[in-house]
């Protein structure tokens, strides 16, 4: 049997989510509810795979049922693609089964040409006709060009701008129909002197140009780069929606509109949206024109907004989530464009699934999986400090369009943001308003701050899907980015000067303004509350000092996960007495100087249990080779060298001879105690000091030291070692006079360590995987070079994520899944936790629980991230 590729609306629903994708799903599912919808069909995610096995081209079945499902719509519609006495015109729009806000390529009007516009305006003498038609053709020509045909959006801009001027209006509105006939006379020059043909008038040539210029846009940058950002994979492919065309911009009975069901910013239970009256879709989207409130829609068109309000909670009830709409209204008769499950900021999301619950719509289990990981990072940042903010003065305010505080630099490009925050810089993205082709900028911004759009627009969702601080629709601004600089409140901020951004109020300051630490309850207790109860994997956090640590227990962290030592030794004195340890010329100097840190250590160790408050702390011994803490150009050896009493040329030579030429595989890890036992000594005794004195103090917590040898590849370096640090802990042990009982393991970040688990579990009692070091041996790639030949990989679709931030489950996972099952053949008891990045990466907590592992460990703001990924992965193992 033949395989189906177009389905008409009608034949649809929305449980084919993944064949119709969400927009086509959801199309056909409004259908099936009796709702106002343009009927079109959709052609499936599957026409777009074949497309690509296909060598980029539209198989002759799948045109056939393309040209069969056209007839059918024309029937259904009473009109016919072509005709210049009936014409149907159609919008071609993609969708794919995740939202992909802003990131897909949609074309408007397409089946309109010369003739039909002439057919049109014969048969239509109302007055501002002949201005909507040419309009309608303006905007496809503009579209298409841009879309298909890849010419610069920015030229036909200035092409409306030009004429602006020359007329003396400001707004495109105030362009009469002559004014639109220019244009589009205009638009079809430029698109001739660019491509050296005429402008495409056959429809059906139009239409197959469109569906694959949505196949090729799901391949485009910003669509790769949205696809990485939120894991969606390559191989999903995106459907395309043909629809008949409704006018919003027909006149001024018509209008066109975006709305949710509740406040996609704060989730209260209230309709919030904008329109425009004689207006097309993208004007709202794209931020052309400021829009008016939904609520101003009861005062302009009541009976349109009743059965808007009506459907809307229909549709709200029906998906039992918060829906975010378009719609259009054409003489006063209103058709629904499109619902979807809309997204939100992460306060919101929390709100809704609490309320939700509340409102007895959905469980509590259901309400876990509502909301996305990575969302609440946005809640975990700092606000502004309330002395500062009420100090400041704003130079001006727009519309709070994505929550939260942002303090940056100024910048006017995507490609300015992205280098800046490369070289460690904060920045704020300012432009006259943004588009998908900003996305990489927009994600590397602290703060977006727009002169157009209103709370739909395009800054707007993406910002708040982002969890990025976005300011939108400041109109006061006279923008000047060819020069790089703005004027505001009578005053210029070049680039490169300090502006602060409120989301929340939508005020902006001309200032750095300091910050606060975030604070978390009501909704988020509440939430965070079923997911932990849902959960059977722990969550840790990587901490080096007692202020980390207090942070990721207020983050709801179960104990430390890592402990990287190293980090201690780098502030103050401590360096001085570290680089002592590593010039020394002999054991004795070396247990000299060890000496001086041993104190250092042990008080910081101690701050960390006492915050720990009896949680579990993995200590790993140093792990980093020498010479990265010795100074490397001659000004600084020269002053150093002083400092440690030794000659310049001695430290220089020093310096020399710990060089490697591959210092990440060298003399670091475990075989820095294979060659000075001393150091695993001294941290050792830090390590059991500490316990030994805070459970005294404190003898409920019961603290069991867990001592972490790193970088094993051999069990028997693994037991020597061991043996160092059980001599010198039970030596300790005994003197204090008290009983502690303490573990010994190690990290398994080398692949023969995973392969030779089951050996290396008969010295270690637990295992960490350092999937950070891991991954850089197995793929052989260095993971601080790794991103210079990356994107490469992405383009050529090698690979689909950075597997630095994505765990590789394939290849890097096979070895953890090894190293689990030899690990405990050997000792059935063992404890197995993954400390590297990935414990905080949604994907790898959902590997982690799939693979039996006890907890996962994660810096101390992505803790949240990890729990409620945790529990979701429970929730999802149970269905």
């Amino acid at each position: 049997m033949a395989v189906k590729y177009v389905y008409l609306f009608k034949e649809g629903s929305g449980k084919l989510r993944e064949l119709l994708g969400g927009k086509g799903a959801n199309l056909a599912e409004m259908t099936n509810l009796g709702m106002p919808v343009p009927q079109g069909f959709t052609i499936s995610t599957e026409a777009c795979t074949r497309y690509y096995e296909d060598g980029k081209l539209i198989g002759e079945d799948i045109l056939a049922q393309i040209e069969a499902a056209l007839a059918q719509t024309e029937v259904i519609n009473g009109k016919k693609f072509g005709d210049p006495q009936n014409p149907l015109l159609v919008s071609v729009r993609s969708g794919a089964r995740a939202s992909m806000p802003g990131m897909m390529d949609t074309i408007l009007n397409l089946g309109i040409n010369d003739d039909v516009v002439a057919g049109l305006i014969a048969g239509n003498p109302a007055p501002g006709f002949e201005r909507f038609v040419y309009d309608s053709y303006r905007r496809f020509i503009q579209m298409f060009s841009d879309v298909v045909m890849e010419l610069s959006k920015k030229r036909f801009e200035e092409i409306i701008d030009d004429l602006k001027e020359q007329k003396g209006v400001t707004e495109d509105i105030k362009l009469d129909a002559a004014d639109m006939k220019e244009l589009v006379a205009r638009f079809k020059a430029f698109y001739k002197k660019e491509k050296g043909v005429e402008f495409p008038t056959d429809p059906k040539v139009q239409l197959l140009e469109s569906v694959q210029a949505v196949f090729r846009s799901w391949d485009n940058p910003r669509a790769n780069v949205y696809r990485r950002m939120n894991e969606i994979p390559y191989s999903w492919g995106t459907a395309v929606n043909v629809q008949p065309m409704v006018y919003g911009n027909l006149n001024n009975d018509s209008g066109t509109g975006v709305a949710f069901t509740r406040d996609p910013a704060t989730g209260a239970r209230a309709l919030y949206g904008e329109y425009l009256i004689n207006a097309q879709g993208e004007d709202v989207v794209a931020g052309v024109r400021t829009p008016n409130k939904i609520a101003q829609l009861e005062q302009d068109m009541p009976e349109v907004y009743a059965q808007f309000v009506d459907i809307a909670n229909n549709l709200e009830n029906h998906y039992k989530d918060m829906q975010d709409m378009e719609f259009t209204i054409e003489n006063k008769k209103l058709y629904m464009l499109q619902t979807r499950n809309g997204k939100r900021t992460a306060a919101a999301a929390l709100k809704i699934a609490v309320d939700l619950v509340q409102e007895g719509q959905i469980d509590k289990d259901t309400a876990v999986l509502r909301v996305e990981p990575q969302q609440l990072d946005a809640l975990l940042h700092p606000q502004f400090d309330g002395k500062a903010i009420k100090a400041a003065t704003p130079i001006g305010a727009a519309l709070p369009a994505s929550p939260g505080a942002a303090c940056g630099r100024v910048v006017f490009t995507a490609a300015e943001a992205k280098d800046w925050a490369t070289r460690g810089e904060k920045v704020i993205l300012v432009r006259l308003e943004t588009s998908p082709d900003d996305i990489e900028g927009m994600e590397a911004a602290e703060g977006i701050l727009t002169v157009r759009g209103g709370m739909t627009s395009h800054a707007a969702v993406v910002a708040r899907g982002m969890g990025t601080c976005c300011v939108s629709g400041c109109g006061e601004i006279e923008m000047h980015a060819a020069d790089k600089y703005f004027a505001l409140g009578g005053k210029q901020y070049k680039e490169g000067d300090y502006i602060s951004l409120d989301g929340s109020t939508g005020k902006i300051y001309g200032e750095a303004l300091p910050t606060v630490e975030a604070t978390i309850s009501g909704d988020f207790e509440v939430f965070m509350g079923w997911a932990d109860s849902r959960r059977t994997l722990k969550v840790r956090t990587n901490a080096d000092n007692p202020r980390d640590t207090r942070q990721a227990v207020k983050f709801g962290a179960e104990g430390i996960g890592l402990c990287r030592t190293e980090h201690m030794f780098f502030e103050g004195d401590r360096i001085k007495s570290m680089r002592k340890m590593i010039v020394a010329k002999d054991e004795t100097a070396r247990r000299a100087a060890l000496a001086e840190l041993l104190p250092y250590q042990q008080k910081d160790f101690t701050e960390m249990y006492e915050a720990l408050e009896g949680r579990p702390m993995t200590v790993r011994f140093l792990d980093p080779p020498l010479h990265e803490f010795l100074p490397q150009k001659d000004d600084e050896i020269a002053e150093i060298a002083g400092e440690l009493g030794i000659t310049a040329a001695e430290l220089k030579a020093k310096v020399e001879s710990l060089h490697e030429f591959n210092p990440m595989m060298g003399h670091r890890g475990c075989r820095l105690a294979v060659s000075y036992p001393e150091i695993a000594e001294m941290q050792t005794t830090a390590v059991i000091n500490a316990a030994l004195a805070v459970n005294k103090a404190y003898p409920a917590y019961g603290i069991v030291p867990e001592i972490m040898i790193p970088l094993v590849g051999e069990v028997k370096e693994l037991k020597y070692v061991k043996d160092i640090v059980t001599k010198t802990a039970d030596a300790v042990i005994a003197a204090s006079g008290t009983d502690l009982h303490y573990k010994v393991g190690t990290m398994i970040e080398i692949p023969r360590a995973a392969i030779l688990a089951d050996e290396i579990a008969t010295e270690a009692e637990f295992f960490s995987f350092g999937t950070n070091d891991l991954t850089q041996m197995t793929f052989g790639f260095s993971r601080d070079d790794a991103g210079a030949f990356l994107d490469a990989y992405y383009s050529a679709k090698i690979f689909e994520s950075d597997p630095f931030a994505r765990l590789d489950q394939n290849g890097v996972g096979k070895l953890i899944k090894l190293a689990v099952a030899g690990g405990k053949a050997t000792r059935p008891d063992i404890k197995l936790g993954i400390c590297g990045e990935h414990g905080g990466d949604p994907s790898s907590v959902k590997f982690c629980h799939s693979i039996g592992l006890d907890y996962v460990s994660c810096s101390p703001f992505r803790v949240p991230i990890a729990r409620l990924a945790a529990a979701q992965a429970a929730i999802n193992s149970q269905k």
